[in-house]
């Protein structure tokens, strides 16, 4: 039986060969809908040049430091917020105003304080991969197997012994469902970012090139291998950590 990740494949070969055809037999302009052909001679052909490769390098330097920068803010907050109900309770209501301001309305004043460097997208980064991953850990550390939270009350285990032998085991998935989800919104904020007075990154090519759509379409590929492979890269880590966490528990028995 032939493996799912054939068929996924078997799909994509599909649907670019119907794309390839309606382009050529309904003769769209390229500046309309370019061929996949065209688009992907485009892209090896700026790759091997060196064009996108510093377009490249700055997008994935606002992706990392706005991620990175997110996620020790959310995981931290959350660790705090979830000791404490009433904590919880006073700082909720801000945290969710804060979420429904929009990040791009903020790209002119931050790069008013900051300048047109990296500073301001790495900020914006931060703040959309903050709250995903806030929400992830508060739910991880709260949501606990009511009997064995029981069984730890019985035994007299200290706040510390509860945090780091059942509520944070209980947590991981969670935050590693947060990092997943806020990876991939990482790239997002790092193109939304550059939209704003920059002048390097995949953000800032895509508006230079409102008229070249099969350079769009090139930065469009780019942007989801990006995300694809950081993506991948947190998954793997997942499948690690929890392999080793299983390998060490059955050598202690």
């Amino acid at each position: 039986m032939k493996k799912p990740s054939f068929y996924s494949l078997l799909l994509f070969v599909g649907i670019i060969g119907i794309w390839e055809w309606i382009v050529y037999a309904c003769q769209i302009r390229p500046l309309i809908l370019p061929a996949p052909s065209a688009i992907f001679a485009q892209l090896i052909t700026q790759l091997l040049n060196g064009y996108f490769w510093p377009h490249i390098w700055a997008t994935l330097l606002e992706i990392i430091g706005g991620f990175i920068l997110g996620s020790i803010m959310g995981i931290g907050l959350g660790f705090l917020i979830a000791q404490s109900d009433t904590v919880r309770n006073i700082i909720q209501p801000y945290l969710i105003a804060s979420q429904a301001m929009p990040k791009l309305a903020l790209a002119p004043l931050l790069a008013t304080w900051f300048g047109f460097g990296y500073e301001p997208k790495i900020i914006i980064v931060a703040l959309i991969c903050f709250f995903p991953l806030l929400e992830s850990t508060i739910t991880g550390l709260t949501f606990v197997d009511q009997e064995r939270l029981e069984l730890f009350r019985s035994l007299r285990a200290s706040k510390r012994q509860t945090l780091l032998k059942l509520r944070l085991p209980t947590a991981v998935p969670y935050i590693f469902s947060g990092l997943r989800v806020a990876v991939v919104l990482s790239v997002v904020g790092a193109v939304v970012s550059e939209f704003v007075g920059a002048n390097k990154g995949l953000g800032a090519l895509i508006i230079s090139a409102q008229y070249d759509t099969t350079l769009i379409f090139s930065a469009f590929i780019l942007l989801t291998l990006m995300g694809l492979f950081l993506y991948e890269g947190i998954h793997w880590t997942e499948k690690l950590l929890f392999k080793k966490y299983h390998h060490s528990r059955r050598e202690w028995r």
